[in-house]
């Protein structure tokens, strides 16, 4: 393990294939798996639990104190699966006694100035760009992708293989599959570049056009279009996790376009 330089709390649990550049400091309750790769000047503080061959860019923070004023000092967590990649200067939260953990997933890609706040849920292969803000609480699904200066509200949930353009204000639930944009943001269709990238059929993906028309082109309430998908729609996993979504939505799902 390279750590010239370096502050490294003799608790910490370190593998020893680490690579640790001159100017970082780990802090007690801490552990790094096996290849990864710690920047200068970059802050791992206690209840940090970092995967395998994970690279953090120089002047990030990882696991600090959730910038929330209920939090009394429990012992919480931050946890970043495996091959993730962390860009310069982001900061990520460690969870609250809500969920007790902030969770990142393996995969995925955090750019320049993101900051993930307390008790979120990133998913596997995310993709947030540039400055994104993510506020406490969120949930985003798998292989979903926030656009560069975008905010999301707490408590927000977006849907796996969802896309949000940049720039957005996610105040409402980004259903799975989708694209969201315009301002206020609303609905923009399927994601469907980024399917067809991820190994979806023509078919699958007109399914999901076909569930959406239901949603946001037919005039209907969400509750009736949910009893129409129901009934007319073939089943499917994908019918499945979209009507479970839009069900369990606190927030309420984004709009559709409005001229």
């Amino acid at each position: 393990m390279s750590q010239s330089l370096a502050y490294i709390h003799p608790e910490a649990k370190i593998d020893s294939s680490v690579t640790i550049e001159p100017f970082v400091m780990v802090h007690q309750n801490v552990e790094i798996g096996a290849g990864s790769w710690i920047g200068p000047n970059v802050v791992i503080n206690d209840g940090a639990r970092i995967g395998k061959n994970v690279k953090i860019h120089p002047g990030s923070v990882i696991s600090g104190i959730p910038q929330d004023l209920k939090f009394s000092g429990e012992k919480t967590l931050t946890i970043i699966g495996d091959n993730t990649v962390i860009r310069e200067s982001v900061t990520i939260s460690r969870g609250t006694a809500d969920r007790n953990q902030t969770v990142i997933g393996s995969d995925c890609l955090l750019m320049a100035y993101v900051h993930v706040a307390h008790d979120c849920e990133i998913g596997n292969s995310c993709i947030l760009a540039n400055s994104v803000q993510v506020a406490g609480h969120v949930n985003i699904g798998d292989f979903a992708i926030v656009g560069g200066l975008s905010a999301v509200h707490q408590f927000a949930k977006v849907g796996a293989h969802a896309m949000i353009s940049g720039g957005s204000l996610v105040r409402k639930d980004v259903p799975p599959y989708t694209l969201a944009g315009r301002d206020p943001m609303s609905y923009c269709g399927i994601n469907s570049i980024g399917l067809r990238r991820r190994g979806f059929m023509d078919e699958k993906i007109h399914e999901l056009q076909e569930i959406y028309r239901y949603l946001y082109l037919r005039g209907w309430n969400n509750a009736k279009a949910l009893d129409m998908i129901n009934m007319e729609l073939p089943p499917s996993s994908e019918k499945d996790e979209i009507m479970h979504f839009i069900r369990n939505s606190d927030r309420g799902i984004m709009k559709g376009y409005q001229s």
